[in-house]
């Protein structure tokens, strides 16, 4: 009997700590524009179905807790499965491509934000759920028209950060976080768009709390 009552115990133990692994406070909702991935020293590759769109595409919708840390891998017992994502594939390949060397199809990019990230969602999405739910989010926003719209082009040109953050919270209603990286003139430019999401996956919020890093003032943004 104190056999079956240690391994109930230990059962017990296991899945409170699976379900507390999976536990998280918002998502990151991660927009990557790829003129300032592609124009680095590390350079890019175009996806094998084709130079992307110049537009933002999805790098990723990362759960984070309140205090800025975050889980990952959650559950190596589910890894990404191609199978899972058939219907959303062609989308995937628009809206969340792959600019890694060498070149791919996305899958390779996409098993590792589900592996990473998305397996610490699973009490609110499934595989399918998670690709589809951050599919959804980036057709909520056009950050780029948001952004042309007050006469921030992609085109080389420097912008201020504080403009360019005002008129993104003036589009979406709540603010930003940006992250820069410099291309290989050393130019501070505009690299990626964090947005707040709720645990539901389904709502923008403001950020409980911005990652660490800071641009210049004065950014480039870059054409594509």
């Amino acid at each position: 009997m104190s056999s079956i009552l240690l391994k109930l115990s230990v059962l017990v133990c296991l899945s409170v700590l699976s379900s507390a692994a999976q536990d998280f406070d918002f998502f990151y909702f991660v927009l990557q524009w790829p003129g300032s991935y592609c124009d680095t020293k590390q350079s890019c590759c175009y996806p094998t179905t084709g130079k992307p769109a110049a537009d933002f595409g999805i790098h990723g919708l990362w759960p984070n807790y309140k205090d800025g840390s975050y889980p990952s891998n959650c559950d190596s017992s589910n890894p990404f499965d191609r199978t899972k994502i058939t219907d959303l594939a062609s989308s995937m390949q628009k809206n969340w491509p792959t600019l890694a060397c060498p070149s791919g199809d996305g899958m390779t990019f996409w098993s590792h934000e589900w592996d990473k990230h998305g397996t610490c969602s699973e009490s609110i999405l499934d595989q399918h759920g998670y690709f589809k739910t951050t599919l959804d989010l980036k057709k909520q926003v056009n950050l780029l028209q948001a952004l042309q719209s007050a006469g921030i082009q992609p085109n080389g040109d420097t912008y201020s950060l504080s403009s360019i953050k005002s008129t993104i919270q003036q589009s979406i209603g709540y603010n930003p976080w940006i992250e820069c990286n410099t291309d290989e003139s050393g130019n501070s430019q505009l690299y990626q768009i964090y947005l707040c999401v709720d645990t539901s996956a389904s709502n923008l919020i403001e950020c409980p709390v911005f990652p660490h890093g800071k641009c210049a003032s004065e950014i480039v943004f870059p054409s594509f």
